[in-house]
């Protein structure tokens, strides 16, 4: 079995598991279940992920860090187009494309961020937005071991998303998985002082990362954006 689709199978799993869970939320009726996988997560940030950041942060110069975050974002942004145009939304999806194209052919492969400089701002879209955009709805809230925050639609799309990542086919595989361990790393710790200010205010996290989570779900399928990539990814421990 793939990856993709033991993420697939993970989502019905999760499914079943909503008849069966009890809580005294029923806005969230996987409360027991994503309490759990939530503290997976933290430790696991905690004792891997958060300590690699901030060595990757230390050691590498900030253009070079900037120059990573570049490269992966605008590989992101093919496929974020491609959900733009899926949502009917032409003008941002074309303006994404558009970004992709000066980015990879000015700016070096992606390494600089040209469009932005450009007024062409990066806005990230995935399969689940689209899904939403198509009248699915959302179902439960569910975080999932490593990927986080998600809801039983988000995470039907997830595989799907995983295809439409162009890194996934990059060859030879030795170096997909370097570049996925630095781009999961890179990211992190551009995330380091928006943790730190969660983790401080946030009496609690969980409570509060879901439902930040799910306003930002539901501001993007009503065709908002609701803040910064930062923002975006802080929510995800």
């Amino acid at each position: 079995m793939t990856y993709a689709a033991r993420i697939g199978a993970f989502a019905l799993a999760a499914a079943a598991l909503t008849g069966c869970a009890t809580n005294n939320n029923p806005g969230d009726p996987l409360e027991g279940f994503n309490r759990a996988m939530f503290s997976f997560n933290d430790t696991v940030d905690k004792v891997a992920l958060k300590p690699a950041a901030q060595a990757y942060d230390a050691v590498v110069p900030n253009p070079v860090q900037a120059g990573v975050g570049n490269f992966f974002g605008n590989i992101g942004d093919l496929w974020s187009s491609i959900n733009q145009l899926l949502q009917g939304r032409v003008e941002q999806g074309v303006s994404t494309f558009m970004r992709v194209a000066i980015n990879t052919t000015f700016g070096l492969g992606g390494v600089l961020d040209v469009a932005t400089e450009a007024r062409l701002p990066r806005e990230k879209s995935d399969f689940g937005q689209t899904l939403g955009k198509w009248g699915v709805g959302s179902g439960p809230y569910v975080v999932l071991p490593f990927f986080g925050p998600s809801t039983i639609r988000d995470t039907a799309g997830l595989p799907v998303d995983l295809y439409g990542d162009l890194w996934t086919y990059k060859r030879p595989v030795r170096w997909r998985n370097v570049g996925s361990v630095i781009r999961v790393v890179d990211r992190r710790a551009q995330l380091l002082d928006a943790s730190t200010l969660l983790e401080d205010a946030a009496l609690d996290k969980y409570d509060f990362v879901r439902d930040a989570y799910l306003q930002r779900r539901q501001s993007q399928i009503n065709g908002g954006n609701s803040g910064s990539e930062q923002k975006e990814e802080a929510i995800k421990p």
